[in-house]
């Protein structure tokens, strides 16, 4: 029923999505630009149009006594990101012993403004051989864009030349890392 809903909400807002549906058992969705708490309620509604149970990693923070269990409900993993522990490692065995799964990871990190990416989604994607499928979130024409699902190949100069490739279409927000890339053509970091 929550699903039929944020459907609906999703198709009333006037947001469309473009780009085919993949059609694979796991997947690590590469969420950018991330520079709204409304990216939440859009990411929610683009998963059940897909009819895709696509988990998600969001700071420790937002799972606070009161909170938490509706984060958890709509596939909110926590991330500890003052521990030091191998969360890369750690999501490759996850994907590596379920055979369906979809995660969403933000690259950026934040929703404030960033000169690079975080490269964990990178190498979650390279060590376990699952596919990126890059999803872009364009406000000015309320389209969600999504790649073909991708394979890094280890060329990691390579690989992060098609990714941000694929983000310089996206409109809207264009934060340091894309900006710098789009002047230069250097992979920031």
């Amino acid at each position: 029923m929550f699903s039929a809903l944020a459907r609906w909400l999703f198709g009333l807002s006037g947001w469309k999505i473009a780009g085919n549906i993949p059609q694979i058992p796991k997947g690590i969705w590469v969420v950018a630009p991330h520079a709204t708490n409304w990216d939440f309620l859009v990411g929610v509604g683009v998963r059940a149009e897909l009819r895709i149970w696509i988990q998600y990693l969001a700071k420790s923070q937002l799972f606070t006594w009161y909170a938490g269990w509706f984060f958890r409900i709509l596939g909110g993993k926590p991330v500890y990101r003052n521990k030091s522990n191998n969360l890369v490692d750690s999501i490759v065995d996850i994907l590596n012993t379920n055979p369906q799964l979809h995660v969403c990871i933000t690259p950026e990190g934040t929703r404030g403004n960033v000169s690079k990416l975080k490269t964990g989604f990178y190498y979650i994607g390279l060590k376990a051989n699952v596919p990126l499928i890059l999803t872009g979130f364009d406000y000015p024409r309320k389209l969600v864009i999504l790649s073909a699902p991708m394979y890094m190949t280890g060329n990691y100069e390579q690989d992060m030349r098609a990714i941000y490739d694929f983000f310089l279409q996206v409109q809207g927000v264009r934060k340091d890392w894309l900006q710098h890339y789009a002047e230069t053509g250097e992979i920031a970091g």
